[in-house]
C-alpha cells in the first residue's frame, strides 16, 4: 500500500507557472519588431529617392543614345492631329415643334499622323455620302440632344457614322468649331 501511496501525488505540488517568461517572450518580439521599423526606415528608399533615380538613369540613357546616334530626330507618327471635316449646316423641325431650326458647325476630326494622308483620300473619295449622313443625324437628334452643352452623344454618333462610311474605325474622334442652334 505504501507504493500507492507514493505514486500519486498531491495536486499541490504542481509547478506555478511564472509571469517572466511571458515577460521575455513579448520583449523579444517587441524588440524583433522594433529593428525591424528602424532597418526599414533606414535602407528603403523613399517615393522621392526612387523617383531621382529613376530620373538619372533616364537622362544617363538618352544622353547616350545621343552620342551613338547624334541628334534624334522626333517624329510621333501616332500623335493625333486635326483633319478638317467641312462646314455644316442643316435646317429642321423637331418633331413636335411648330418653330423651324437651324444648326451650323464646323466639324472635324482627329486622327493618327501616320493615317492622314490616307483619311484625306478617303474623306475626299466620299465626301458627298458624309454630308448625306451627317445632315441626317442632325436632323434626327432631339433638341435636348442639340442644345447639350458638352454635345456628347451627338459626338458619339457623328463619330461612329463617320468611321462606317469610312468603313474603318480610323477617326479617333470627332469635335465643333463654331456650333450654333439658331432658331427662324
Amino acid at each position: 500500500m505504501s507504493d500507492h501511496a507514493a505514486v500519486e501525488a498531491p495536486a499541490s505540488d504542481a509547478p506555478k507557472s511564472s509571469i517572466l517568461p511571458k515577460i521575455l517572450v513579448s520583449g523579444f518580439i517587441a524588440s524583433v519588431i522594433v529593428v525591424e521599423t528602424v532597418l526599414f526606415f533606414l535602407f528603403v528608399p523613399s517615393a522621392d529617392d526612387v523617383a531621382a533615380l529613376a530620373e538619372a538613369n533616364l537622362i544617363k540613357k538618352v544622353q547616350a543614345h545621343m552620342e551613338e546616334e547624334g541628334e534624334p530626330t522626333v517624329e510621333d507618327e501616332n500623335k493625333a492631329v486635326e483633319f478638317p471635316l467641312g462646314d455644316h449646316s442643316a435646317t429642321f423641325t423637331p418633331p413636335g415643334a411648330d418653330r423651324t431650326y437651324r444648326v451650323e458647325f464646323r466639324l472635324f476630326g482627329t486622327v493618327k499622323a501616320k493615317d492622314l494622308e490616307h483619311v484625306e483620300g478617303l474623306y475626299m473619295e466620299r465626301e458627298g455620302r458624309f454630308r448625306h449622313r451627317l445632315m441626317l443625324e442632325i436632323r434626327n437628334a432631339t433638341m435636348d440632344e442639340l442644345n447639350e452643352n458638352q454635345l456628347g452623344l451627338i459626338q458619339r454618333r457623328i463619330l461612329a457614322t463617320s468611321n462606317e462610311i469610312l468603313e474603318e474605325p480610323i477617326l479617333l474622334g470627332v469635335g465643333f468649331q463654331d456650333y450654333q442652334v439658331i432658331e427662324e
